[in-house]
């Protein structure tokens, strides 16, 4: 199955995108992501200012089938989240890739070299 993977975001193992925008990346999950959970009902946001560990849970995402941790591509502090997503989770699975769910300042912008480009990306999801 083909999934839409924008080639100027970088991803996670864990199914989160990041665009990188000087010092600040905007994260959300990936089509491949959105279309393994199925209709997305509920986001749990974090709150602005909790400081992201790489690898940290700092969200849920719920769909009708499952409930997922959303893990921390990259270091930083939460400065907006995307309080849309409270009244239309839905908008999630139309649209991963404008639904993002929160904005970091970044503490250590070397890490973006660690996530994987698109086709690795693509790679990843091709093998499971």
């Amino acid at each position: 199955m083909s999934h839409n993977i924008p080639n100027n975001l970088i991803y996670t193992k864990e199914h989160e995108w990041a665009k990188i925008e000087g010092d600040l990346a905007i994260i959300g999950i990936t089509d491949f992501a959105q279309n393994a959970l199925g209709d997305i009902v509920f986001v749990e946001l974090p709150a602005v200012g909790t400081q992201l560990n790489l690898g940290s849970t700092f969200g849920v995402v719920e769909s009708i089938k499952s409930v997922s941790d959303l893990y921390a591509p990259l270091d930083g502090e939460v400065i907006e989240v995307n309080s849309a997503l409270e009244g239309s989770p839905e908008a999630i699975n139309s649209n991963p890739y404008d639904s993002w769910i929160a904005k970091i300042k970044l503490s250590n912008p070397s890490q973006t070299s660690e996530l994987l480009s698109a086709v690795q990306y693509q790679e990843l999801i091709d093998a499971q």
